[in-house]
């Protein structure tokens, strides 16, 4: 059996620890190593100590959840726990694998777990050599899509639209995730919620790039560095 791993929860409410920490107890895959009740906590712990797993609450006193998450650039992998839903599609900017809405029942709790140890197997896929395909969940079962077929990945909240030149699937999977999966000579993020394959543009503007007939928007920030890389 592989190495548990470790979690912490962040979270000002005592009764949401009794929760969490009873369902990652039962959970032999996952080590509940820290116990913190602020965002100063966390980031001492996390300074000073390796995590694989965040469980973080956004409604916390000084700092909350979402600033957390700005101040520390390299993170653990993190599932934001709150009774409150506004916050959701900003969530995912920063690369959270799932959401869970207080009261959290165990079920949902079981398919954060698995998510989250889903992108544990898309990064060690991305260590390998080549890599020539990406493994997604897709209706609940897990495919290969070949890269060479990939055209782009748009982002759906906590999903992403897939197109590939035969057809589109609904991964359930972020952008943020996939991103890190993707080989960078050949992918490129051009909005926040676009990457594609930059061998797949057809045309380009200032605004948006082409690709199958289709228009995606090139955001602000990524023009240059788009601009840059197709000129190589």
């Amino acid at each position: 059996m592989r190495e548990p791993k470790k979690c912490i929860i962040v979270d000002d409410e005592p009764a949401a620890h009794y929760v969490l920490a009873n369902y990652i107890k039962q959970n032999p895959q996952l080590e509940l190593v820290f116990q913190g009740y602020n965002g100063i906590e966390a980031m001492d712990y996390l300074r000073e100590n390796p995590v694989d797993l965040m469980f973080l609450d956004i409604n916390m006193p000084e700092i909350s959840g979402m600033e957390l998450l700005k101040i520390i650039p390299t993170h653990p992998k993190t599932i934001l726990t709150t009774a409150y839903s506004e916050y959701a599609l900003e969530s995912y900017d920063y690369g959270v694998i799932d959401y869970l809405l207080k009261p959290i029942y165990f079920p949902r709790f079981l398919k954060a777990i698995d998510r989250f140890f889903a992108t544990e197997s898309l990064k060690t896929k991305t260590e390998e050599t080549i890599v020539n395909s990406v493994s997604v969940k897709v209706d609940g079962y897990f495919m290969d899509i070949e890269l060479d077929q990939l055209l782009f990945a748009q982002s759906f909240g906590n999903y992403v639209k897939l197109r590939t030149i035969k057809r589109t699937y609904l991964a359930s999977i972020t952008t943020s995730e996939l991103e890190k999966c993707l080989p960078e000579k050949n992918f490129m993020r051009i909005h926040k919620s676009y990457i594609v394959a930059l061998d797949k543009i057809e045309t380009t503007d200032k605004d948006f790039v082409v690709i199958k007939n289709e228009k995606l928007p090139v955001g602000i920030t990524y023009k240059r560095e788009l601009s840059d890389r197709l000129k190589k």
